[in-house]
C-alpha cells in the first residue's frame, strides 16, 4: 500500500549559471534560524567554487519549516557539470526553477528544466533579482511559460506557483513591485506544492546511492534517498551492485542532514535523504537494502561523455621540483577517486601508462586538473578531444551543440566569421534596442574547444556565450584547430631579457626573463602559421668596444602568462600542458628537436602520449 511521509519535502534548486541558487539557499538558512546574517555562500564550500563564484558539485542540506523537514539540493548551473544535476534530481520530488529577472531563460535553464520535467517533477518558478535596474520580470515570466510549453507540450504545465524574489535580500512576493520582507511565502509554497515522498509499506528497506563523499574521521560517506522502508544501525545491510552482485556492508553510523551538516540518528524513514558512514566499495547508482530481502532499484541514468582528455605523468626535465605526487600510480589512484564521486566522467588506463578521462566539456576537465594541482600533483594533459561515434550505417557522427551568443552589434560580424570557420551555422538572429545582437548557432562541440577566450577578446569582454547539447549528427568536416604556430625553445637554460627583446617580432611570449626553459617547451605564440624554433636563452656577446647608448636596458612588452584553462585551449594535438603546483607550462609531446623532425618528415603526429 502506498503512503506519504508528510513530515518531509525533497526539492532541488535549479537554474542557469549565476542566477542566484546558492544565494537563495543562504537566505533560507538564515530565515529558518540555522545561520547568522553574516554568513554567505555556505553551500559553495570548495576553494575553487568560492574563488570562481560557481557551484561545481551538487550539495545537500536541510532546513525545518513549520514542523516539516525540507531537504534541499543546490545544483550546479554550468553545462559541464550536468551529471551533478542528474544525480541530484534523482533524490527529489520537486524543483525550484530560478530565472534571472533581466537575463531570462538561458541554455542551461532549458537543460535543467527538461531533465526535471522528464522525471515528472513539477516546478515552482522564482523570478530572481527583481531589484536589478534592467529587470523585465513580466517578459521573463512569459519566456518561462513558452519554455514550459515547448518542453512539456501541455497547457497544464502553466499551472505552477510563481514568485518574484531578491535572493540577496531574502525577500519574495507575488508581484515584482511588492516583495515581502522574507521568504515565508516561498517556504509555505514548497510545503503545499511539492508532494511528500511516496513509499510502499509492503516493500523492504531500499536506498538509492546518489552521491559519495569522504570524511577524515568517518571514512567513506554514502548519500542517497530512502525509497522504501526503515533501517536502524543494527540492521544487516547489503549493497546490490551493477549486474546483481551482492556485497555485505558494515555501517558504522546512520545520519541525516541538519542545515549544511548532518547529525546522527538511530533510525531512518522512507523519503529522507541519509548519510551512511564507513561503507566501502560502493558506487553511485547502487542499491543498499536489507540482506534478508534484497531488491534492486532503478539505476541513475547519466548522459554519455562527449569530450576526452589525456592525463600522464610529467615528462618535463623540470618535473619533480614542485609537487609531491608525481608517479603514474598516484595519478591513476587520484583519477579513480574522482570517477567514484563524479558520475559524469569515465576513466581508462592506456597501454603506454597514460590515462584517458572522458567527460562533458573542457571546463570540467580543467576543474579536475586544477583540483589535482592544488593537491600537490605534477602531471601533463593533452588537448581536449571530441568523442566521435558511428551510426547504424557505419558513418562517423559527432556531438553538435546549440550555441547562444549575446554581444554588441559592432562585434557580431567578427563572431559570425570566426564561427563559420568552425562549421557553425547561424539559425536565428535578433537585434535589440540597446545595440546588442542575440544569435543562435548549431556548431560541432569540437568547434567550441579553445574558442571561449578568443570570443571574449573579439567582443572586448562584453559578449555572453552559452551552449547546450543538441545530439549526435553526421561529421561536419575538418577545420584548423588554430591559425597561429608555436614558438619552441631549442635548448635548456633560463630566459634572457636580451634574447626575448630581439625575438619579440616573432610573436607573443609566455615567459619572463629568468624563467627556466627546456628543449621542446612552447615559450610563446607565433604571429603566423607553423612552429618556429628559437633560443630564448641567448646572451649578448661581450666585446672590448663600447659606444654611447650601446648598453641601454631593454624594455619588454608585458607578458600575460596563460592560466590553466587558457593553456588547455591553446595547445595543438602534438602538444601538452605541464601542470605543477607552482607552474603552468606547455611543451611538445616529443621534446627532442631531432626526434620531432623524424615525425614531421613522415607527416604524422607522434603517437607517444596520444
Amino acid at each position: 500500500m502506498l503512503n506519504q511521509n508528510e513530515m518531509i519535502r525533497n526539492i532541488a534548486i535549479i537554474a542557469h549559471v549565476d542566477h542566484g541558487k546558492t544565494t537563495l539557499v543562504d537566505a533560507m538558512f538564515r530565515q529558518s534560524g540555522l545561520t547568522d546574517d553574516g554568513q554567505d555562500r555556505i553551500m559553495d564550500s570548495g576553494a575553487i567554487e568560492r574563488e570562481r563564484g560557481i557551484t561545481i558539485s551538487a550539495k545537500n542540506c536541510a532546513i525545518s519549516w513549520k514542523g516539516v523537514k525540507i531537504n534541499i539540493i543546490d545544483t550546479p548551473g554550468h553545462a559541464d557539470f550536468g551529471g551533478e544535476v542528474e544525480r541530484g534530481l534523482s533524490m527529489v520530488d520537486g524543483v525550484v526553477l530560478l530565472v534571472d529577472a533581466a537575463e531570462g531563460p538561458l541554455p542551461q535553464t532549458r537543460f535543467v528544466l527538461e531533465k526535471a520535467l522528464k522525471l515528472n517533477l513539477k516546478p515552482i518558478i522564482v523570478i530572481n533579482k527583481v531589484d536589478r535596474q534592467d529587470e523585465r520580470s513580466e517578459e521573463v515570466l512569459q519566456e518561462v511559460y513558452e519554455l514550459l510549453l515547448e518542453l512539456g507540450d501541455d497547457e497544464s504545465m502553466l499551472d505552477v506557483p510563481v514568485f518574484y524574489a531578491s535572493g540577496k535580500d531574502g525577500r519574495c512576493g507575488l508581484a515584482s513591485r511588492a516583495l515581502d520582507d522574507d521568504l515565508h511565502l516561498l517556504l509555505d509554497s514548497i510545503i503545499e506544492t511539492v508532494p511528500p515522498p511516496v513509499f510502499d509499506d509492503a516493500q523492504p528497506f531500499g536506498m538509492l546511492v546518489s552521491d559519495l563523499s569522504y570524511n577524515d574521521y568517518l571514512g567513506r560517506l554514502v548519500i542517497g534517498k530512502v525509497v522504501n522502508g526503515t533501517a536502524t544501525t543494527n540492521d544487516n545491510l547489503v549493497c546490490l551492485k551493477e549486474g546483481g552482485v551482492i556485497k555485505p556492508l558494515r555501517v558504522t553510523k546512520l545520519q541525516t542532514y541538519n542545515g549544511p551538516t548532518f547529525s546522527e540518528v538511530t533510525k531512518v524513514y522512507s523519503g529522507d535523504i541519509i548519510v551512511l558512514s564507513g561503507v566501502e566499495d560502493v558506487h553511485i547508482g547502487d542499491t543498499i537494502c536489507t540482506s534478508d530481502n534484497p531488491k534492486a532499484l532503478e539505476r541513475i541514468h547519466i548522459d554519455e561523455p562527449t569530450v576526452s582528455m589525456l592525463f600522464a605523468k610529467n615528462i618535463s626535465p623540470l618535473g619533480g621540483k614542485d609537487g609531491n605526487q608525481v608517479t603514474s600510480a598516484k595519478i591513476w589512484e587520484r583519477l579513480q577517486k574522482e570517477a567514484l564521486r563524479n558520475v559524469s566522467i569515465k576513466i581508462e588506463k592506456n597501454v603506454d601508462d597514460t590515462f584517458t578521462v572522458k567527460g562533458r566539456g573542457e571546463f570540467q576537465m580543467a576543474i579536475i586538473a586544477e583540483q589535482m594541482r592544488r593537491e600537490g600533483f605534477e602531471f601533463c594533459v593533452g588537448r581536449p578531444r571530441t568523442i566521435f561515434k558511428t551510426d547504424e550505417q557505419g558513418k562517423k557522427t559527432e556531438p553538435v551543440e546549440f550555441l547562444y551568443i549575446d554581444c554588441p552589434e559592432e562585434h557580431s560580424g567578427t563572431v559570425m566569421e570566426k564561427l563559420a570557420k568552425r562549421k557553425g551555422q547561424l539559425s536565428d538572429i535578433t537585434y535589440s534596442e540597446n545595440a546588442r545582437v542575440k544569435m543562435q548557432f548549431e556548431i560541432p562541440s569540437r568547434g567550441l574547444i579553445g574558442y571561449h577566450d578568443e570570443f571574449l577578446t573579439d567582443t572586448r569582454g562584453n559578449g555572453i556565450m552559452n551552449s547546450y547539447m543538441k545530439g549526435y549528427e553526421p561529421y561536419k568536416g575538418d577545420f584548423p584547430d588554430r591559425y597561429s604556430g608555436s614558438l619552441i625553445s631549442d635548448r635548456s637554460g633560463n630566459a634572457v631579457a636580451y634574447a626575448l627583446f630581439q625575438l619579440e617580432d616573432r610573436g607573443r611570449w609566455f615567459l619572463e626573463p629568468g624563467d627556466p626553459v627546456y628543449e621542446g617547451q612552447v615559450v610563446g605564440e607565433r604571429n603566423r602559421e607553423g612552429d618556429l624554433l628559437l633560443n630564448p636563452t641567448r646572451t649578448k656577446k661581450l666585446t672590448n668596444h663600447r659606444a654611447a647608448g650601446k648598453d641601454e636596458a631593454v624594455t619588454l612588452t608585458p607578458v600575460s602568462k596563460p592560466t590553466l584553462e587558457q593553456a588547455i585551449q591553446f595547445i595543438k594535438d602534438d602538444e601538452l600542458v605541464e601542470i605543477t603546483p607552482k607552474a603552468i607550462r606547455m611543451c611538445k609531446k616529443v621534446l627532442g628537436t631531432q626526434q620531432r623532425k623524424v615525425f614531421e618528415n613522415r607527416g604524422e603526429i607522434p603517437q607517444y602520449l596520444l
